[in-house]
């Protein structure tokens, strides 16, 4: 049978900012544990982890610089899920999304011939580089070798977002509502929980948190693939993925994890497990035409189907958890 949610949790404030209730959660786990003989995690005889990709104010919170229509509903599915299966739920992982005013995708480190910095949303092409559109304000050089790198991949062009995420602003953290699910997961469960900070080389994106769009700039190595935390995923049977964006950073996690399970040990990509009704894509910006590199719902829904094609289980939060 399900569990019910804990007595401090409210779905109509899963959207809004406050200051998380860190005594009533821990005096709430403590009862709730004893109330209904929830186990440690470490008597799991099948070790089941959640895996929370970048549920954070910037993009889960409304007025948020970088906030993702649909991600207040995401995220109360996603709390009535995790508090229904607490005791199923071995480990809690999280990605932090961390950022600093001066980075390649921020506004502060362009500006054009006028010397203003470009518009959130605005598309920045190697050749608009090259041309003399852009100007980089600091790193010329590997700035124009960054967009190269990232056009070659194949996976997506350089686009300037708003400040977002910024290290020790508000945007930075989870939403309070996760954050407390988070904490009462830890008392009642006995364990703790696993978070993973991404994004902070001012020379390239990190839309996923296994590894950073180009690891190479100019010879500059700016990133590596997150050998430590797929070490860690992969310690547990099942693995459920949430969390914002499914176009963006939940897509690029996801590949990145298929991809090297197809290396390494393809039966493995059946743990993975994508709860598709707990994530929602960035809107497509408006353009006419609009790029196919920039119809971001499209990329999203192709992305699922090709992880389902390749292995991965797409679920949804009603889904009950069989053991």
């Amino acid at each position: 049978m399900p569990l019910p949610p804990p007595r401090f949790h409210d779905d109509a404030r899963v959207g809004q900012l406050y200051l998380e209730r860190v005594a009533e959660v821990s005096e709430e786990a403590y009862r709730y544990a004893a109330e209904h003989r929830v186990r440690p995690a470490s008597k799991d005889a099948l070790r089941i982890a959640a895996f929370g990709i970048d549920v954070q104010v910037a993009f889960c919170t409304p007025g948020a610089s970088l906030f993702v229509p649909g991600a207040v509903e995401d995220t109360q599915r996603t709390l009535r899920w995790l508090y229904a299966h607490l005791d199923r739920l071995t480990g809690l992982v999280f990605s932090l999304d961390t950022h600093r005013a001066f980075q390649i995708f921020h506004p502060g480190w362009w500006k054009d011939a006028e010397g203003r910095p470009p518009a959130p949303m605005t598309v920045i092409t190697a050749k608009d580089v090259r041309d003399g559109r852009w100007r980089a304000t600091r790193h010329p050089e590997e700035s124009l070798a960054y967009c190269e790198g990232l056009e070659a991949s194949g996976r997506y062009v350089l686009t300037i977002w708003p400040y977002h995420a910024l290290l020790g602003g508000q945007s930075h953290a989870l939403v309070p509502a996760m954050y407390e699910a988070s904490l009462f997961h830890a008392l009642v469960r006995d364990t703790p929980t696993h978070f993973e900070l991404k994004g902070e080389h001012p020379l390239t994106e990190n839309y996923s948190v296994m590894a950073p769009e180009v690891t190479e700039v100019k010879g500059q190595r700016v990133g590596e693939f997150n050998a430590r935390l797929m070490e860690h995923l992969m310690s547990f049977d099942r693995v459920y993925v949430f969390g914002q964006a499914s176009s963006h950073c939940v897509l690029s996690t996801l590949r990145d994890l298929q991809q090297y399970l197809e290396r390494t040990d393809k039966s493995k990509l059946q743990r993975i497990h994508i709860l598709e009704d707990a994530m929602s894509p960035v809107p497509a910006p408006p353009l006419q035409p609009l790029p196919a590199a920039l119809d971001f719902p499209r990329l999203a829904k192709e992305a699922l189907a090709g992880f389902r094609a390749a292995g991965m289980q797409v679920v949804k939060t009603t889904d009950p958890i069989l053991l």
